[in-house]
């Protein structure tokens, strides 16, 4: 029953009241939430709305006006609504900890995320250069501890903030689920974080602010994701490493020479100048093998030096390897149009193409590569699943095609299926898109650039200029067995980029979509009817008959003939010859005149 959706839960009729030993007279299912109650029964009635719509659309034939697809309907239970966000009001109004009341909140996943990210990874390396530094050199003393507490506090501070304002919205994967702290979820959220976060005793209270790692590398992915050029973050991000492991190897330089006693021997540091500069001077000559560098002279030293050349060797060969990697990875593309246009180079040389073809095609390849960066993209798309490729083709080009009247009132899923079936071509200044007289076989959508209609008695009179957004031969699409001629030229003024859509692939898509099929056929008969003003018959309803060309207008010699009698019609008769006459003797003089010239 339509007014009793919970009817079908297996709900005894025999209801007894909570208390009394009365039966309930009305047998109504308890109401848990009034507003999904309401939620309930609109949906039922807009299930049979559509049902009975359906329905009459069956029985009644009518196939003529385009498939629509649904669309959701506004809750129609006002009442319901406004009390339950009036309930939402009241549960907000409440008190409420304030560790609960943080994680309810739910901060925005844009460029303020990203921000924070930023400020804790600035906590994050200050920590990872600084805290080495002083626990080894005597930077930290009585009389500026005090500003090194102001930093520790901040970098305390926003860690906090991380942990109780950021961090409990913090979701993941396992096992194919998304876990947020939300209900049952929240208790593996906080573990999860723990585990993350807290690897180390807290009494080691140092060591343990260097372990906010997962943010540092969380940064980095969400800055590569944004970044046009990525590869010269990830070079300067290379650099950093190399010149942390110096830090670190400066830093355990000075610890060693002082286990061994500063100026003890020729190999220790021996206290002179700048300590920290001096120190990252050795780092640098020991992790680069430059050589010349005092001879250990104790075990401990020997020791020392060995590991450090060993761990020198392995991680400046890492460090470079990487970046070897960044930069061939950024030019991969480059690289690969390098070798395709190659490749087409040696192959006209082969079988000796003119060079005015070859230019042409070299100037294809480099418009090609800086206007897209790629030589096709559909190469691109075709390694995404189809919801990425149709998400991507609606942002780019629904717009253009849903300006076509042709495809207008056509069913939605039919416009995305031919998104996905449109093919980019790139046309060089001069190149004819099509020409007066071909058998039309596709449509052409401007995607980028102009074109130029051209006609005339020479056909070189431009009659139109059409730009970005422009379509043109959307009438061969529908034509019987590519009936439809082009009646002009068509040639790209300057570099254009046309999207275009081919008869066999429409007929595939109109497959599926019979009603659009339909309205198609419709709107082309009136199309073709518009553009041959001269007839003034309709077009023939039955078959393709409408795609056969209109008869030819009556000359005017024969209305003349027709419109009189006797000797006046015959006077007008011969008049009308004359001028004609007269008019083609004119036109033959005037080209031999021209061709004299010439």
């Amino acid at each position: 029953d339509s007014q009793n959706p919970t009817a079908s839960t297996g709900a005894k009729p025999e209801q007894k009241e909570m208390g009394t030993g009365k039966e309930d007279p009305v047998s109504k299912p308890p109401v848990i939430n009034e507003y999904a109650d309401a939620q309930l029964h609109s949906l039922v009635r807009r299930l049979r709305q559509r049902t009975d719509f359906y329905k009459r659309k069956l029985v009644e034939a009518d196939v003529s006006s385009p498939e629509s697809s649904p669309q959701t309907a506004k809750p129609t239970a006002v009442s319901s609504t406004q009390e339950s966000s009036a309930k939402l009001k009241e549960e907000h109004s409440q008190k409420v900890p304030l560790i609960e009341y943080l994680k309810r909140l739910r901060l925005p996943k844009n460029r303020f995320y990203l921000l924070w990210l930023s400020l804790v990874t600035i906590a994050f390396n200050w920590n990872c250069w600084f805290i080495p530094l002083r626990m080894v050199f005597p930077y930290q003393t009585p009389h500026n501890t005090h500003y090194w507490l102001i930093t520790d506090l901040v970098c305390d501070t926003i860690y906090l903030f991380d942990l109780l304002l950021i961090q409990p919205r913090l979701q993941f994967m396992r096992g194919g689920d998304i876990i947020v702290s939300r209900g049952s979820g929240a208790a593996e959220t906080d573990k999860e974080y723990q585990r993350l976060n807290y690897k180390t005793p807290v009494h080691v209270c140092l060591t343990n602010r260097m372990l906010k790692y997962t943010s540092f590398f969380e940064f980095n992915h969400h800055l590569e994701s944004i970044m046009n050029k990525a590869y010269i973050y990830r070079v300067i991000r290379t650099t950093g490493y190399l010149l942390f492991t110096l830090h670190i190897n400066a830093c355990m330089y000075y610890w060693a020479s002082s286990y061994e006693g500063i100026g003890s021997t020729r190999w220790v540091y021996d206290g002179e100048g700048n300590k920290y500069l001096r120190c990252y001077y050795w780092a640098v000559r020991t992790l680069i093998t430059i050589g010349g560098l005092p001879e250990p002279q104790t075990l401990f030293e020997i020791v020392f030096q060995l590991l450090n050349f060993f761990s020198g060797v392995f991680v400046f060969s890492s460090l470079i390897g990487q970046m070897q990697d960044v930069i061939g990875a950024a030019t991969a593309n480059q690289n690969n149009f390098r070798i395709c246009m190659d490749h087409t180079i040696a192959y006209m040389n082969t079988y000796s193409i003119p060079k005015i073809v070859q230019n042409r095609v070299r100037t294809w390849y480099e418009y090609t590569w800086a206007s897209q960066r790629m030589l096709d993209e559909s190469d691109l798309l075709e390694t995404l699943p189809t919801t990425m490729q149709l998400a991507l083709t609606v942002d780019v080009n629904f717009g253009v095609i849903s300006k076509v009247d042709l495809f207008k009132g056509c069913d939605t899923q039919m416009i995305y299926d031919m998104l996905l079936r449109l093919k980019s071509i790139v046309y060089l200044p001069g190149d004819f898109v099509c020409k007066k007289g071909e058998i039309g076989k596709e449509m052409y959508i401007i995607k980028q650039g102009e074109v130029q209609v051209l006609g005339g008695a020479d056909g070189t009179q431009v009659l139109v200029t059409l730009k970005a957004g422009a379509v043109f031969g959307e009438i061969s699409l529908l034509a019987a067995r590519g009936g439809n001629r082009r009646t002009a030229n068509v040639v790209a003024h300057g570099f254009a980029n046309l999207l275009t859509l081919d008869k066999k692939t429409l007929q595939e898509i109109l497959v599926h979509y019979p009603d659009s099929e339909k309205l198609l056929m419709k709107k082309a008969r009136v199309l073709l009817k518009n553009k041959a003003p001269g007839t003034g018959a309709t077009p023939p309803n039955k078959g393709l008959a409408f795609l056969f060309p209109p008869k030819q207008e009556t000359p005017k010699m024969f209305k003349a003939l027709l419109g009189s009698s006797g000797k006046a019609g015959l006077a007008r008769l011969l008049t009308l010859k004359r001028e004609q006459t007269a008019q083609v003797m004119g036109q033959r003089e005037r080209r031999a005149i021209t061709e004299t010239s010439r």
